[in-house]
């Protein structure tokens, strides 16, 4: 197939989704086209060594990257700098649209807020090809930063996008309900968990170093890694590790806008248990995982979160690493469907405390077991071969039914 692949993020920024289907896709003997910008994620800046201009284009055997300008809001943009962002991107993978993609059987997009106005031009301008949205995030209200008038212009696009689509692929089950009550047809909305990026994140032996960062009295640790912020709720998990400051550690690698707050808390409630890892590379992330005795995944109890599987779930698994989940909706039902590691309701440290004191009473060989049910379960429903395999039957489907039509 001629597949078009339509991304506002892609390699070398952090998108390893787009960026590896395509790679995998191309491999397949597939012809990939793919249509976005220039990186500049997360810094706000675009990378050295780049520099915006309309004819940019690399080929790589079957796949070819078309990049496009875009306004790059700087710094910590405002709300109209980022529907700047959006919108120029937009008009601008409009314009080349035509030509770039003229011929491809099947387009598929990378669904973020970000890409809501491009989803709704592009396939607009390239005619009757069928398309296959995957969709990650279905609320745009955080994009928006709070402002109504322009969240109200994102969720209209959505839907336009949504109910255009020949096809939808959702990243977690609940995300189809919220999909369908946007507009989808259900009989159009597939499940097609995320993967985690593979070539890092695959079961390690810890170093020395690691242990030396992670480690301390032998006692159990749960170490978080990511971000500190608002969605994640780490007060509760500090909460509940101070109530078992003699059994084990709680180990927050990573930083955020709420590591303040987190901090104060910590030192508040004299919890010396908990502590505190800079951000680290994901290159190091293995390691530290294997030095840890189980990973922990926070949410809060957000409508919008019941409906989602953070990546860092699919990171512990594919490491084998056994996990506490503080949360609920899809996240908690996954591992406990696989057996994976031990869950509670989000925002109640009691509940979290409890399953801490469990965590640090399993045995060493239990927790192995938790480990290895877990990297089968993400081999065998999560893994990028079993991810592509299924977008690839939805590519094909489509483009199959288009041609018949």
């Amino acid at each position: 197939m001629k597949i078009g692949i339509l991304s506002y993020h892609f390699p070398p920024e952090p998108a390893f989704i787009p960026g590896s289907l395509a790679e995998e896709l191309a491999a397949r003997g597939h012809e990939v086209r793919v249509l976005t910008g220039f990186p500049d994620y997360p810094g706000g800046q675009v990378y050295p060594g780049w520099r915006q201009r309309w004819r940019h284009r690399t080929r790589d055997d079957r796949l070819s990257v078309r990049r496009v300008p875009k306004y790059v809001a700087t710094g910590e943009p405002s709300t109209g700098a980022r529907m700047a962002s959006y919108l120029t991107f937009a008009g601008s993978a409009a314009l080349v649209a035509r030509r770039f993609l003229a011929g491809i059987d099947v387009l598929y997009v990378f669904q973020l807020p970000a890409t809501s106005f491009a989803a709704v031009s592009v396939p607009r301008l390239i005619g009757r090809v069928p398309t296959v949205l995957h969709v990650q995030d279905v609320w745009p209200e955080d994009a928006a930063g709070g402002d109504g008038r322009w969240t109200a212009r994102l969720t209209a696009a959505m839907t336009r996008a949504f109910r255009a689509a020949d096809r939808i692929a959702v990243v977690a089950p609940s995300m189809r309900d919220l999909v369908v009550a946007a507009g989808a047809d259900p009989e159009r909305v597939s499940v097609v968990l995320n993967w985690t990026d593979e070539r890092i994140f695959q079961p390690a032996r810890p170093s020395a170093e690691a242990n030396r960062l992670v480690r301390r009295d032998g006692r159990c640790v749960v170490m978080h890694a990511g971000t500190i912020g608002a969605r994640q709720g780490l007060e509760t998990a500090v909460r509940a590790a101070a109530e078992l400051d003699r059994s084990m550690d709680l180990v927050l690698v990573g930083s955020g806008a709420d590591e303040p707050r987190v901090r104060g808390l910590a030192a508040e409630l004299r919890a010396e248990n908990v502590r505190f890892v800079e951000r680290r590379s994901p290159l190091d992330m293995p390691d530290l995982y294997a030095a840890a005795d189980y990973q922990l995944v926070m949410l809060r109890d957000l409508p919008e979160l019941r409906g989602t599987v953070p990546g860092k779930l699919q990171a512990a698994l594919s490491c084998a690493a056994p996990v506490v989940v503080s949360a609920g909706g899809d996240t908690a039902e996954l591992v406990e469907r696989t057996r994976a590691g031990l869950s509670c309701q989000p925002e109640d440290w009691a509940s979290l405390a409890d399953r801490f004191w469990l965590a640090a009473t399993i045995p060493p060989s239990a927790r192995v077991d938790m480990g290895r049910r877990g990297r089968e379960a993400y081999l065998r429903e999560m893994s990028l071969p079993a991810g592509v395999d299924r977008m690839e039957r939805l590519l094909r489907e489509v483009a199959r039914n288009r041609a018949t039509a």
